[in-house]
């Protein structure tokens, strides 16, 4: 017997519901909407059928998000890592920097 996972805990407030029905009258696909927020897409079809939020607004196209598709989560991991690298090269080259500077003001 599976049993289920846990709730995610990640909820839609108006604000985003808003969005979502900003981004479904652009046309978005309800997955690419869906990964946008981290909610599967249940949550965007009640949204967007009016059992949930059905007084909520549609957000203007100037306060939308790029469409999708959007990363992936390990897509984004792999970014972060990238970064996390990037950022100790220049943390090494700051230091290599500053080291440079006291011998030119100790010896120039």
């Amino acid at each position: 017997m599976s049993s289920r996972a846990r709730p995610s805990g990640r909820r839609l407030s108006e604000a985003d519901a808003s969005l979502v029905k900003g981004m479904d009258a652009r046309g978005d696909r309800h997955h690419d909407i869906a990964a946008w927020f981290g909610v599967n897409q249940g949550r965007i079809a009640e949204v967007i059928g009016g059992s949930k939020f059905g007084w909520v607004p549609v957000a203007s196209t100037d306060t939308l998000p790029p469409p999708g598709p959007y990363s992936s989560g390990r897509a984004a991991h792999h970014a972060v890592r990238a970064l996390e690298e990037a950022k100790s090269a220049l943390e090494l080259a700051i230091t290599n920097i500053d080291q440079a500077l006291k011998q030119v003001k100790q010896f120039g």
